[in-house]
């Protein structure tokens, strides 16, 4: 009983194992069939389609090329072949009949009259060439699988040697037989060795085609137009543009991710627009007891703690107008077209006024007109300047027109901010310089402020190493 028990358990423990082995053998194989499907996608995949009007174009014609192929295929293999073998067998049949309709010994006379026979019925000429012999074989043509019919139904039916020339004469067919005291020459129409069908059946098959991908060129355009069109409007809603006249349209999926759209930018419309409330509340709420704080200073008479209070005060309102101009963002400006160049060569002006040395380079004139938010970008760009006023003593600025993009550079001699730190510079609230004077060390909000409006515009705010010592900061802006 004990020893059945264990043959049981060893070969229950045997199973066990050749499944374990089996199983990991096609775990293997699926995944040698995974990385050669890998390999194989990853060698096609650049040669796709990167648009989806491309990509769908694409599912529609390649059905259509692989049933033509298909089709032409089936065609030549039955069509082409049972045609051709029948009009071949007939051509040597009729040859055949002819030279048994010739006495010996054949003479030009005799050949003469059966030719005007020939030509009334079969719509062949017949020659004859006494004490001749054939030429030499002459190299195979285009007609290379018609040849090779015609060798097997001459053998088959006429049993002579011959030769065969189908560019001698034009739209006919030369036929040389040896006969026993000459050669008889047979000319024939190349109709009788090919069939018009085959021609219209390829320039039907081509027209079809060509019709066919011009109905799918149309029908996808249109198809493709409304998703064209919330891709357009996303964009200029990323940038902070107009997009009051997109409409959701086209098909019944598309219609749904455009009012999913839609129902979007309302809703963070919304949001934007009672945050801009709230805060003009705070401000007002904010500013009324600053302005009596400030009247109460003015009336006490002037001392040392006196002094500290009012500029505790003056701080308290820096840092509300800095904290609500980064809470408030771009607001509700509309985009205009404007020459950025020109927009920035303003905000220069202004921050010169100090007597700041500030350089500007600026494109050429028109090379820099786009949408913005002409307050919003001044605002921005001020920040920076004001920045790197803080800590340098030379401040560069350069517009600067790259393909799609216009960058706006403000480069300084001050001790820059070391890499590890940029990413805390656009933090809110945030001051790397610990100064709690403000002369200095600011509220912790003009990279962020100016970070925002970029990206408000579709671009963004980096931070980079200056060619002249100090800090670079670029704003990029999409055209």
């Amino acid at each position: 009983m004990a020893e059945a028990t264990q043959d049981r358990g060893e070969r229950e423990k045997s199973r066990l194992e050749r499944a374990a082995a089996a199983g990991s053998e096609e775990r293997v194989v699926s995944s040698f069939h995974f990385d050669r499907w890998f390999r194989f996608d990853r060698w096609i995949k650049p040669y796709l389609p990167k648009t989806l009007f491309g990509r769908a174009l694409l599912i529609i014609v390649t059905p259509l090329v692989l049933m033509q192929a298909f089709s032409a295929y089936v065609f030549y293999d039955r069509h082409w072949d049972i045609m051709t073998r029948r009009l071949v067998h007939s051509l040597a049949g009729d040859i055949a009949f002819l030279i048994q309709e010739l006495e010996q010994p054949i003479t030009s006379d005799q050949v003469q009259a059966l030719s005007i026979r020939a030509r009334n019925h079969f719509d062949l000429e017949l020659f004859w060439q006494p004490d001749a012999i054939l030429p030499n074989q002459p190299p195979p043509g285009w007609l290379d699988a018609t040849a090779d019919a015609m060798e097997e139904a001459m053998s088959g039916k006429v049993r002579r040697p011959y030769v065969m020339n189908t560019e001698s004469i034009y739209r006919r067919i030369e036929i040389l037989i040896q006969l026993p005291n000459g050669v008889l020459q047979v000319v024939a129409n190349k109709k009788r060795l090919f069939s018009s069908t085959t021609y219209i059946f390829l320039l039907w098959m081509v027209g079809s085609s060509l019709v066919l991908f011009a109905i799918a060129i149309i029908f996808m355009r249109n198809q493709i137009r409304p998703i064209r069109r919330l891709s357009i409007a996303a964009r200029a809603y990323g940038l902070g543009r107009d997009m009051s006249d997109f409409k959701p349209e086209g098909a019944t999926e598309v219609r749904q991710a455009a009012s999913a759209f839609l129902q979007m930018k309302d809703r963070i419309s919304r949001q934007l627009t009672q945050r801009t409330e709230m805060l003009a509340g705070v401000s007002h709420d904010l500013r009324t007891p600053l302005t009596r704080m400030k009247l109460q200073i003015a009336m006490l008479p002037n001392g040392p703690e006196l002094e500290d209070l009012s500029h505790d005060v003056d701080e308290m309102q820096r840092m509300v107008e800095g904290y609500l101009a980064f809470a408030r963002g771009e607001g509700t400006e509309t985009p205009i077209e404007v020459d950025v160049a020109t927009l920035i060569a303003d905000v220069v002006n202004t921050e010169r006024r100090d007597g700041s040395s500030i350089t500007l380079e600026m494109p050429d004139p028109g090379a820099t007109v786009m949408p913005v938010r002409p307050d919003a970008l001044k605002r921005a760009v001020a920040n920076l300047i004001q920045n790197a006023k803080r800590y340098a003593k030379r401040i560069r600025v350069a517009v600067v027109r790259a393909g799609e993009f216009v960058d706006i550079t403000v480069d300084d001699d001050g001790p820059g901010i070391p890499p590890e730190k940029r990413a805390d510079a656009f933090r809110p609230f945030v001051r790397l310089e610990p100064s709690r004077n403000p002369a200095f060390g600011g509220t912790g909000l003009g990279l962020t402020i100016a970070r925002d409006i970029a990206r408000g515009h579709g671009g963004e705010l980096t931070l980079q190493t200056a060619s002249i010592g100090g800090l670079r900061a670029v704003v990029r802006l999409p055209v």
